[in-house]
């Protein structure tokens, strides 16, 4: 393998673990104040991503704008439904199971996520229609047209670029609500103590809340930059993401919001190269993107071995 393979290996795999990140980011925030882990946030993904194409397709104007003046628009609508989804999820799913014992709340997020999964797969409305139909195929997605930049021998695709824009934009703005807002400072005092936090005077019910509203948006931005590199938007493309991103929060240390964006670009760029090398040493698909998704969860083994609590995560001791 060449040197400029290698290097196009590692472009990529940035670009897809920045994807995984912003979903990641989800997971570890609602992780870190309530123990939660929601198995229905791929599902939160995966409404962004439809919702952003409703605006797309059933919205005439936002057709006949040039695709950059299109996606602002497009991602709101991603985000609103996204955001909608894991409110009622949130208040109607999770809260009155928040004092059940931990296995109640991690059913119910399965749950979750396979009726969000249904309700996409039988009644997601035809564009421009009135009538409902089963979404049994994949969606066509808006894409970039052009030609790739590049960069030495490195072709870096539009899409991917803006997913690490986008990437960049939200954890710098994630990293100033936490540590200078107000409600960022109630999250962390939350995450660490929510019955002091109570008592202190934080509704911590309202941060929770913020907490799910975050991770969707963000959720919902992936969804876009999904459906931009893939050309494509499907009932069940939350699954695998989600599974990826749930995999990359444990990577960087679940309840880390850094080390989500950590984990998200290792897992990506171990899944470039490693289906990348083991292709070009075999033709055929055996050992390469066929087993993808292998070689993700034995690096998850592996980390956990070496280092349980994640690759930012710090070892705490239980209190008694």
């Amino acid at each position: 393998m060449t040197t400029t393979v290698f290097l196009q290996l590692v472009t990529n795999g940035i670009a897809q673990g920045a994807m995984y990140g912003l979903i990641a980011v989800g997971y570890t925030m609602v992780y870190g104040i309530i123990q939660l882990i929601n198995f229905a946030h791929g599902e939160f993904f995966m409404f962004g991503g439809f919702g952003a194409l409703a605006v797309y397709l059933w919205i005439p104007p936002v057709q006949h704008l040039p695709l950059l003046a299109a996606l602002p628009i497009m991602l709101v609508g991603g985000m609103i439904a996204s955001v909608i989804i894991a409110v009622l999820a949130e208040r109607f799913a999770y809260r009155p199971l928040r004092n059940a014992p931990r296995l109640a709340p991690l059913i119910t997020a399965i749950g979750v996520s396979i009726l969000l999964q249904q309700l996409v797969f039988l009644w997601y409305p035809q564009p421009g229609g009135h009538t409902f139909r089963g979404v049994t195929a994949p969606l066509q997605f808006p894409t970039f047209g052009g030609k790739p930049f590049h960069l030495g021998g490195v072709l870096i695709q539009r899409a991917d670029l803006l997913t690490v824009v986008v990437s960049v934009i939200c954890m710098a703005y994630l990293a100033y609500f936490v540590m200078k807002t107000r409600t960022g400072r109630a999250m962390q005092a939350t995450a660490q103590d929510p019955d002091t936090a109570r008592l202190m005077g934080i509704n911590t019910d309202k941060v929770i809340v913020v907490a799910f509203v975050l991770g969707a948006a963000f959720a919902a931005v992936a969804a876009m930059t999904y459906g931009l590199r893939f050309g494509q938007v499907s009932f069940d493309m939350g699954f695998s993401a989600g599974l990826k991103a749930f995999t990359a929060a444990v990577l960087g240390g679940i309840g880390n919001i850094y080390g989500a964006m950590v984990g998200g670009l290792v897992l990506g760029i171990a899944e470039q190269v490693t289906t990348g090398v083991l292709a070009s040493y075999n033709a055929t698909q055996q050992w390469g993107t066929a087993w993808q998704d292998v070689w993700a969860f034995l690096l998850l083994i592996i980390v956990l071995l070496v280092r349980p609590q994640g690759l930012l995560g710090e070892r705490v001791a239980d209190r008694a």
